[in-house]
């Protein structure tokens, strides 16, 4: 057992303990202030600087250039609470955190998060708390706070107690009385690197009242009193309430103010004599414990008007005024989220003014990005989390496109379809469109991504998919489509038939895009020989060389000059929709392509070039769809010879595509289905 308490005991990190645990005097404390003033940041200062500190990387997204703070990837707890595709609405969060750490005014606001449910607000505000106390754990990120240390003679003060730590955890510099505080701040030289600490503000009074009781005691001398303060480490913690405060609104009978600023300990009026002895009072309130920190109102519109008078003075004042004491100086980021019906009820309410005054709203939409989309199940749903169940490709990004098409808005000129739309937003390139419509669609939707289906409902049916017991090893599309619609029928956000009716509408182009991709990759498996691509590729090469050079190709089996092949160039070039007109500009395109690859020292191959591979393929596949015999799988009869060239395909989608035997057998079947339907057509 000694063994075995010695091996756990041996993961112990004493140093680190002992720097999480220091304590010392004042003026101790002040040197380490002179080093580093920013251990003196405030709230604000040390939100802003902690998101700093997980670095940024910048990208280009349509002719506009956005920062991703890599804190809100959640890189330290594996991602758990990543947050995709909300750069631009982060950005925005951030700069009123920087405007507020600059003292610029916004410091004095509710940062209020506005969105509709399932975007992602409760995820910012649990990421912040998370974040501030993993920083305060860290080098870059200590804070400080004080205590009394009195001895037996002065005990009486603190109501009998050896130790009387600051209830608010405050920050030591606020022992120097503020009328001589700034001058102290530069004669210790207290900055650095144009930093100076912001200390604002007067004890609390419970640590006020000691203080003079103190300066009395010492006939005001300072030094002395000072003495008695013991500096230690504060290390923020939501679960032991330092640092972190949450609100969560009850219903009307049990809404209590004192919840938010404290209450009176009556146990301890007897002790003191009076209610209004501040050592008799319970520092409690989430406004108190979160002081230093930051503060969570969770859906901060449903408060009590009685919270609303608090509210304002810790936003505008910074302070709160506890039952039967003067007001009290806080220190906290003070955020809120709602949705969309809560933030329409305050606008409507002319009695809410005061508060819409104080408040920056900044909203925080649905994702509008497939690709980011897609991440937020695949975390969810991947093969490390989903055991004894195959997920087919394409089923978590056609349950995304699906709910990314339910929040766009349709173009007001019709043009692009919502399809298209989607795939813009996304990053795909179509010639049709430049990226200057693509930035004026944006736009013109000025509530994309405020309405449409949750991320939530996606999860929950995909989940139903997941434990089904109807005995497949693997869910596909198809079967998370017909839960995605079978489930609108039901869904409690839904309040009209003609959102239900668009929301079916959109999830038959999901299904006819789903159709598209399949078929092509089925397309691309039958004509995945790389030998006959090559050859095909260099016969069209050799023909276009010619024609380009008005010369003739050498026939290989004849030995004869001919003129080039134009109706193999023409059947290649059919695949991509290059017309008659065009094929000339396309034939030196492709020329001068390859002669550009040579003056760099490269050679040209079949893959090089993306539209002339996809060409190739198209016309590989008509050259072998009909021997293959894909279309037998359908009436069940199939020999041996096209059962093993069907075999071959099915490996290449298992093997270049990430289908299971199963899934790519269903997706072989399926597809047959529509070639003998004589459905297939080339996709676009």
């Amino acid at each position: 057992m000694n063994d075995f308490v010695s091996k756990i005991a041996s993961f112990q990190n004493f140093k680190k303990y002992e720097d999480l645990n220091w304590t010392g005097n004042f003026e101790e404390y002040l040197d380490m202030v002179r080093q580093n003033p920013r251990i003196a940041r405030t709230s604000y200062e040390r939100t802003y600087d902690m998101i700093l500190s997980h670095g940024t990387e910048e990208y280009v997204d349509n002719k506009k250039k956005i920062t991703h703070y890599h804190f809100f990837s959640d890189v330290e707890n594996d991602g758990k609470d990543a947050i995709f595709g909300l750069d631009i609405p982060l950005m925005r969060f951030v700069d009123v955190l920087k405007a507020a750490a600059m003292r610029y005014g916004t410091e004095k606001r509710i940062i209020l998060l506005h969105g509709p449910v399932g975007s992602s607000k409760s995820t910012i505000a649990r990421l912040l708390k998370k974040g501030l106390e993993s920083y305060s754990r860290s080098p870059e990120g200590a804070l400080f706070t004080y205590e009394w240390a009195l001895p037996p003679d002065l005990r009486h003060l603190a109501g009998g107690q050896e130790v009387y730590p600051s209830p608010m955890n405050e920050e030591p510099l606020k022992l120097i009385p503020a009328e001589w505080r700034e001058q102290a701040i530069t004669e210790l030289g207290l900055e650095s690197d144009g930093f100076r600490p912001h200390i604002k503000g007067q004890l609390n009074p419970a640590c006020r009242f000691i203080f003079k009781e103190l300066m009395q005691h010492y006939n005001g001398d300072w030094g002395e009193v000072v003495k008695h303060i013991r500096v230690r480490r504060l290390l923020i913690s939501e679960e032991d309430r330092i640092g972190i405060g949450t609100f969560q609104p009850k219903d009307e009978k049990n809404q209590d103010s004192t919840e938010l600023t404290g209450d009176i300990n009556y146990r301890r009026i007897a002790e003191y004599g009076s209610d209004t002895d501040p050592r008799a009072f319970n520092f409690d309130g989430e406004f108190n414990v979160a002081n230093r920190g930051i503060i969570e109102f969770v859906e901060i519109l449903k408060l009590d008007v009685a919270f609303l008078y608090d509210l304002l003075g810790a936003t505008q004042e910074q302070k709160v005024k506890p039952k039967k004491f003067a007001q009290t100086d806080i220190d906290e980021v003070i955020i809120g989220h709602t949705n969309e019906a809560e933030y329409v009820r305050l606008l409507e309410n002319r009695f809410m003014e005061a508060l819409r005054d104080r408040t920056v709203k900044i909203d925080i939409p649905y994702i509008t990005k497939l690709s980011e989309e897609v991440k937020i199940y695949i975390k969810d749903y991947n093969a490390e989390k989903v055991r004894g169940r195959f997920i087919a490709p394409h089923t978590l990004e056609i349950a995304a496109m699906w709910a990314v098409l339910t929040r766009l808005e349709e173009p007001k000129s019709g043009k692009p379809t919502v399809l298209q739309k989607l795939k813009l937003y996304d990053g795909k390139s179509d010639p049709h469109f430049t990226q200057d419509q693509v930035k004026e669609l944006r736009k013109e939707a000025k509530r994309e991504g405020m309405e449409g289906i949750s991320p939530r409902y996606i999860q929950d049916k995909i989940a139903n998919c997941l434990v089904s017991e109807r005995g497949q090893q693997s869910i596909n599309p198809f079967m998370v489509m017909n839960e995605l619609e079978s489930g609108l029928r039901s869904h409690g956000l839904i309040t009209n038939e003609e959102d239900r009716k668009r929301y079916r509408e959109l999830l038959a182009q999901v299904k006819q895009e789903y159709e598209d991709i399949v078929k092509n990759e089925v397309q691309r498996a039958i004509s995945a020989d790389e030998e006959a691509l090559k050859r095909l590729c260099q016969n069209y090469i050799d023909n276009i060389k010619a024609y380009t050079q008005r010369e003739k190709v050498k026939n290989p089996y004849t030995g004869q000059d001919e003129e080039p092949n134009e109706r193999l160039m023409r059947s290649i070039e059919d695949k991509i929709e290059i017309n008659e007109a065009r094929k000339d500009d396309f034939r030196r395109e492709i020329m001068n392509y390859i002669g550009a690859l040579a003056l760099e020292g490269r050679q040209f191959d079949y893959q090089t070039n993306e539209r002339l591979y996809k060409a190739l393929e198209r016309k590989l596949f008509d050259d072998q769809k009909d021997s293959i015999k894909l279309t037998s799988l359908v009436s069940q009869v199939v020999d041996k010879e096209a059962q093993e060239k069907i075999d071959v395909v099915k490996q290449r989608l298992i093997r270049n595509y990430g289908y299971d035997d199963a899934s790519a057998n269903d997706v072989l079947h399926f597809v047959a289905s529509i070639f003998a339907r004589g459905e297939l057509k080339d996709p676009t």
